[in-house]
C-alpha cells in the first residue's frame, strides 16, 4: 500500500497541467498578489480564475489569505519541491529551481499583452 501525502502528488500534478495555472504560478513568483490583480492580464471572468485559484490552493501550490477586504494569493514552493524528489527517484529530473521555473514559464508562456490594452 502507497502511503499518500495531503495534498497527493496527482494533485498537484493535475494543477500544473493547465497552462492558465503555470501562468498563475509564474505571475507569483513574483511577489504575493491579490486576487483581482491575478485575473487582470487572463481574457476570463473572476469566477473562472477563482475556480483555478481553488485547483492550486487544493494541491498546495498557493495559500490564500483575506487582508481587510482584500483576498491575496502567495507562492507555496513545498509542493513544488515534494514533486520534485518524487521526479527525483527516476534518475534523470534535477531538483526545482524554482528561478529555472520561472524561465521555463515564461518560454513557454505566450506574453501577456501590456497594462491597459485589449
Amino acid at each position: 500500500m502507497v502511503a499518500r501525502d495531503t495534498p497527493s502528488l496527482d494533485t498537484v500534478f493535475a494543477a500544473l497541467g493547465d497552462p492558465t495555472r503555470r501562468a498563475i504560478l509564474a505571475m507569483l513568483l513574483e511577489d504575493d498578489m491579490a486576487v483581482t490583480d491575478v485575473a487582470e492580464p487572463f481574457e476570463m471572468s473572476l469566477a473562472a480564475i477563482s475556480k483555478h485559484l481553488q485547483v492550486l490552493t487544493a494541491a498546495g501550490l498557493i495559500s490564500q489569505e483575506k487582508r481587510g477586504r482584500v483576498k491575496w494569493c502567495k507562492l507555496e514552493p513545498d509542493a513544488l519541491r515534494e514533486a520534485s524528489v518524487w521526479m527525483q527517484g527516476f534518475g534523470q529530473f534535477e531538483p526545482v529551481n524554482l528561478d529555472a521555473f520561472e524561465r521555463f514559464l515564461a518560454a513557454e508562456l505566450p506574453e501577456t499583452p501590456p497594462e491597459g490594452a485589449g
